[in-house]
């Protein structure tokens, strides 16, 4: 989470907003001394106290739906009086008696937020989101409560303005540098006049984002596509299939096969299916979610959300909602993203066409009789694959077990690399069967921190992938870290192997990446913990980890036939390596078109949003040579979570992350690869410091030098000129 939402984090994770793809909201924790004296018994309330679960892990198994709302209305109640306490203070503003204070407040707000955000993502149900409906303009009320109180403020301002006077270190000068910031960037100068404005703004926004991405959900689960004849579903592995038939037994339509939608326009299926016709109805039913004219249609709300974005930017004083969160990004400005992308995009989409046409010599060559589609691309694209590296994805499947994965790989690389060791703990509770517990280690045996992880995808669950932090680590109160990742990984049949997709594999230690953040934070301020960094540069740590997936001693020791325990043969293997780089042509341009269309969303002034949400979003991907049908948007506005809760005028960020990304990737093979003396210097000049020091004075800390486009461009494909074969 970005460190410009100090007092907001609460009210973002309870809101289950700010949880996007792979990004984690953290949430500041007080010590138990902090705690109210009025607080009920455990036995009313689990949240009223402190858990006395190991690392104050919650405590899943006494928390109730009917808990969360009185806990939250508490705990907003107490912090808001903790607040009022500092802004009153009749002592002179001090570091301790204000920024330090602050820091201390909100600790039940804090531990039942972090709970309720994650499974108003993870495991929802109706109450959790009438829950969410009901709290979202609170919530927005709390935050500015803080954020627009003058009377706090004007100490935050004092201590700000003899800053250099106080004999701070530098993690205590950035915490008071960034209050200062976070209440200006909030509102803090305005009049009392625009005060009120921003709040009827800010509430209305937050209910807005809560209806969509409920919306999201609903709609995923209500666009999937029935099938009546088994025959229909050749090429589906056999699991796959009994996956569908069980969905649709679950669904009230026995007898039937039911394929489940994910939030991104393509779908895992459109690989193997070969009835092009279901392809095509896949893929329909993909990109129309959100604008189908039914109860969760999303056209109306990205309008809207545009259009008070808009006007919210220019009440504080910048052109637009881009212009108001890059300043606060490590890209710096508008001009800045939009030269990067602008940039990328034509090699991106020649590259796409490059792909395309060898599928269409393919479609031709079998008389097929049809020019190649959206939904005809992940089958030809295999086909192709195929052809060239004389392999195909299923049979990859086989050598990769979710538990190999896991223990063998992801663990593993982290043993190598950091030290650690892990233990699973099946004694203490989760909120679902399938979550699974592990205790982390130090290579001395000292105690890490907790690690859970919600791999399998189900109803009550959003799509994508995300890390999260239960407990953030801080020096304040010596809390450890309780952090998790999830996943949407299809769960197979009862007695029935899950067998990942290289895809799948490659996000499990991505996702880890974000969870080595959340647990090797070593800061003294909640404030920092943890992966609070600018959004543009949280997915670095993440995308870095990724290339453990294939580093060959990593794959050797996990990447073993699940029946057999043979490894993957090095034939294979070499035609994996052979065939990284294939698909960047459209891997490329169907990112860059969704971060273009968050950008184009939220460049515009108010009197420029539309109100023809889709035909806005053709005109902007054809201005920007990215209107290319076979290759639609990851993200269509409609089912777009990502700008809807953390990463408006953000989603660039994962491209801007991998600049970084591919740089360290070069150092680490330039250094010697996966040895413990490399994974220690990444983690004592970054992964330790969270948002304690300036984001790019860790890399360059860790990289000794500002970073290169280079290495990303050769990642990519994008170092050829355009045109080139």
């Amino acid at each position: 989470m970005n460190s410009s939402k100090p007092l907001a984090l609460a009210a973002a994770i309870a809101l289950g907003l700010s949880l996007s793809a792979c990004q984690q909201a953290e949430s500041p924790q007080a010590p138990a001394a902090e705690e109210s004296a009025t607080a009920a018994p455990a036995a009313d309330n689990p949240f009223f106290v402190v858990s006395e679960l190991p690392y104050q892990m919650p405590a899943f198994d006494k928390i109730k739906d009917e808990h969360y709302a009185p806990a939250l209305e508490r705990g907003m109640s107490e912090q808001r009086a903790e607040i009022d306490a500092i802004a009153n203070n009749a002592e002179a503003p001090s570091f301790e008696n204000t920024i330090v204070a602050m820091e201390k407040t909100g600790a039940l707000l804090n531990r039942t937020a972090a709970v309720f955000g994650n499974l108003a993502g993870a495991h929802t149900n109706e109450t959790i989101q009438k829950v969410q409906a009901e709290f979202a303009p609170k919530f927005a009320a709390h935050q500015d409560a803080i954020l627009l109180d003058g009377k706090l403020f004007a100490r935050i301002k004092a201590l700000h303005d003899q800053r250099d006077s106080l004999g701070l270190d530098p993690e205590s000068r950035r915490l008071l540098e960034r209050y200062y910031i976070d209440f200006v960037r909030a509102g803090a100068n305005l009049s009392d006049a625009d005060k009120e404005t921003l709040k009827g703004m800010n509430a209305e926004l937050a209910s807005l984002a809560t209806t969509f991405s409920q919306n999201v959900l609903k709609e995923v689960n209500a666009s999937g596509v029935l099938v009546d004849d088994v025959a229909k579903l050749d090429g589906l592995p056999a699991e796959a299939i009994t996956a569908a038939a069980e969905a649709a037994k679950a669904a009230g339509k026995e007898g039937q096969y039911l394929i489940a939608l994910q939030n991104t326009s393509g779908q895992p299926p459109l690989t193997n299916l070969t009835n092009r016709e279901l392809r095509q109805q896949i893929m329909a039913a993909s990109l129309a979610r959100g604008a189908r004219g039914n109860e969760f249609d999303n056209r109306e709300i990205v309008a809207r959300v545009a259009k008070l974005r808009a006007e919210r930017a220019a009440l504080l004083g910048y052109d637009n909602h881009a212009d108001y969160i890059l300043e606060d990004e490590t890209a710096g400005s508008v001009e800045a993203v939009n030269k990067l992308m602008s940039d990328l995009a034509p090699a991106a989409v020649a590259n796409a066409r490059r792909e395309a046409a060898e599928m269409q010599a393919i479609i031709d060559a079998e008389n097929g009789g049809f020019q190649l589609e959206a939904a005809d691309w992940a089958f030809y694209a295999e086909k192709v694959r195929q052809q060239k590296y004389a392999f195909d994805e299923s049979q990859l499947r086989p050598y990769f077990e979710i538990d190999n994965v896991l223990v063998n790989g992801v663990f593993h690389a982290a043993n190598q690399l950091y030290g650690l060791e892990f233990k699973e703990r099946t004694d203490l509770p989760t909120y679902h069967p399938d979550v699974r517990v592990w205790e982390v280690f130090e290579a001395d045996g000292t105690p890490l921190g907790l690690f859970l992880g919600d791999f399998y995808a189900r109803p009550s669950k959003r799509g994508g992938a995300w890390m999260n932090a239960y407990v953030p680590q801080n020096g304040l109160t010596g809390s450890k870290p309780v952090v998790a990742n999830h996943l949407n990984i299809p769960k197979p049949s009862e007695g029935q192997p899950t067998l990942l997709t290289f895809d799948e594999v490659t996000t499990m230690f991505h996702e880890f990446g974000h969870a080595l953040h959340g647990l090797f934070s070593n800061v003294k301020y909640p404030q920092f913990s943890g992966t609070s960094v600018p959004r543009d540069f949280v997915e670095y740590p993440s995308q870095v980890n990724e290339m453990w997936a294939t580093y060959p001693s990593v794959l050797a020791n996990y990447a073993k036939h699940y029946q057999t325990g043979e490894p993957i043969p090095q034939e294979l293997l070499d035609k994996v390596m052979a065939a990284e780089q294939y698909g960047q042509g459209h891997a490329t341009t169907e990112y860059l078109a969704a971060a273009m269309l968050d950008q184009k969303w939220h460049q515009l002034t108010a009197d420029q949003v539309p109100t023809d949400t889709l035909a806005f979003e053709a005109e902007a991907l054809k201005a920007v040579g990215l209107d290319y049908a076979p290759v639609p948007p990851r993200y269509r506005s409609t089912y777009f979570s990502h700008i809807m809760g953390g990463y408006s005028a953000g989603y660039y960020a994962y491209l801007w992350s991998e600049v970084l990304d591919a740089e360290s990737v070069e150092w680490f093979k330039e250094s010697g690869g996966l040895k413990r003396e490399n994974g220690d210097h990444f983690r004592q000049t970054l992964l330790s410091r969270g948002g304690s020091v300036d984001a790019m004075q860790l890399f360059r800390d860790f990289r000794g030098r500002d970073p290169e486009v280079g290495p990303l461009l050769v990642r990519r494909g994008l170092d050829e000129p355009v045109g080139s074969k």
